[in-house]
């Protein structure tokens, strides 16, 4: 059996061989920020670095490297007949654009202390999240865009709001008029659907099992509830412009636990279709 993510995984280059008899398959963008899928025996124990991979009782698994990931990792395996084996795994380093823009209100660069309390409870909940271990595995129905529009942020520039440097950006901004559908990008449960969160406004985040959640941020509308679950092209919200926003546009994130993922790489490139 082998794992192919519909659409999103087709074009992904990297396939790394097992050594002697074929127990092990690996597939995706070995780079900072890319996603790897991959497939073994049931039962078998995976490790990257000191974290456990879950291992789907099909053999599927999935993990991630983040936008600063060093340039190596392990992964040890453990089958289930008690044969070991050790992969080193080469991690492309990437270059980052700087993004500045200007024009924020000054209590969005700077939040006023009075804010600063519910800044921590909704980043608190947002890292609770990221913290969920779902064994179905929704992601394996392959993914496709929320919003087809223009592309106006890139994953892992360096942003520079109102002059000063601030963290970099974890996702992909796609302008688009406000009010236009946005969809999910594959099955997934709803993990959070808020309204009003103070930097990201109207937003969505989706689980899509084994530590992959998204997250879909300034929506105008939400048109779903926590523990729904929702089907790959659902609309569950609208492009808007509310929370740390300049204008109608759809931030879009994926996480693999606290790996920041890009989700270009997720998705592969933007279709010309105006539907997902």
């Amino acid at each position: 059996m082998k794992v192919a993510l519909a659409l999103c995984l087709l074009w992904l280059v990297h396939i790394v061989p097992a050594q002697g008899e074929e127990r092990l398959w690996l597939r995706g963008d070995f780079v900072q920020g890319g996603l790897i899928v991959g497939e073994t025996l049931p039962g078998t124990d995976l490790r990257l670095g000191e974290r456990t991979v879950r291992v789907g009782p099909d053999g599927v698994f999935l993990f991630g490297f983040g936008r600063d990931h060093g340039p190596s990792a392990v992964l040890s395996v453990t089958y289930p007949d008690g044969r070991r084996e050790r992969r080193d795994l080469s991690i492309a380093r990437r270059s980052y654009k700087v993004q500045r823009i200007e024009g924020l209100p000054r209590r969005m660069v700077t939040p006023p202390a009075e804010v600063l309390d519910r800044i921590r409870r909704e980043n608190a909940r947002i890292a609770e999240v990221r913290r969920r271990d779902t064994a179905e595995p929704f992601f394996a129905g392959g993914f496709v865009w929320p919003l087809i529009g223009t592309v106006t942020g890139v994953f892992g520039s360096q942003r520079v709001l109102n002059g000063k440097p601030r963290r970099p950006h974890y996702g992909i901004d796609i302008a688009g008029p406000s009010g236009a559908p946005v969809f999910a990008p594959s099955d997934a449960l709803v993990a959070m659907a808020e309204p009003d969160l103070y930097f990201t406004g109207g937003t969505v985040m989706l689980d899509h099992g084994h530590g992959l959640t998204s997250v879909y941020s300034h929506l105008r509308d939400v048109s779903v509830k926590a523990g729904q679950r929702v089907r790959q092209g659902d609309v569950i919200g609208t492009v808007g412009s509310t929370g740390r926003s300049t204008g109608p546009h759809l931030d879009w994130r994926f996480n693999w636990f606290d790996q920041r993922l890009d989700p270009a790489l997720v998705a592969g490139p933007m279709p010309k279709s105006k539907t997902p």
